[in-house]
């Protein structure tokens, strides 16, 4: 199993060249120190089975680079290990499709433990969660965002790293008319991806499990 570590900290990279071969015999490590190189490595090596990214990257915006990496190689699993590991962070990874977040905070047998579930496929979420100050989130009205009843429910399965397809199936839609409700969603938060709308969300404090509609 080839792991792709994408970490500019060369002691990073090094260290977890030295842990992640407790996970078992024929693991190997790749290291990057920025997005460019990690592209050249999955596309010169297309049996990397797994990458461990670092979100906070110089010159890059983490989890466009995230969105990025997942659209360009959607079959290699992700793994957010990051020093930032607040709720909205975390959420925001998640929502985006990372498979797994471990802080680097983290003890090493937690993030064995987390690819060994990512690899089996499951999904790990840290319990090492640095709370917000209000754990409830902001609560507001889906029409102060400028959104309807229905885009809301669209936005929340959307956070949830939903693919379109998916959202058809639970809502009950066709494509088209839920290609139509994430434009304007994207419209309405003023934002040009879905990374972008939950990073937004994040940041303002939204999470979509307090967003109320009118009925």
């Amino acid at each position: 199993m080839k792991i792709l570590v994408l970490d500019d900290h060369p002691l990073i990279v090094d260290a977890l060249a030295q842990l992640l071969p407790q996970l078992g015999d024929g693991i190997e490590v790749r290291g990057a120190g920025d997005a460019a190189a990690a592209t050249r490595i999955l596309d010169d090596e297309p049996d990397v089975a797994l990458v461990l990214l670092d979100l906070a990257l110089p010159g890059t915006r983490g989890l466009d680079l995230l969105a990025d990496l997942l659209l360009d190689y959607p079959g290699v699993p992700i793994v957010v290990l990051s020093a930032t590991h607040d709720v909205a962070t975390v959420n925001a990874a998640l929502g985006a499709g990372a498979r797994g977040f471990v802080p680097k905070t983290a003890d090493p047998q937690v993030l064995l433990d987390a690819i060994r579930q990512v690899r089996d496929g499951r999904a790990y979420r840290t319990p090492d969660v640095t709370p917000e100050p209000d754990r409830d989130g902001v609560h507001i009205r889906a029409d102060e965002l400028g959104l309807t009843a229905r885009q809301a429910d669209v936005l929340r399965l959307l956070v949830e790293g939903k693919p379109n397809k998916l959202i058809c199936r639970d809502l009950k839609l066709s494509e088209g008319t839920v290609k139509v409700h994430i434009s304007a969603i994207l419209k309405a938060l003023n934002v040009r991806s879905r990374t972008q709308a939950v990073a937004s969300l994040a940041r303002r404090g939204i999470s979509v499990e307090t967003l109320t509609t009118r009925h």
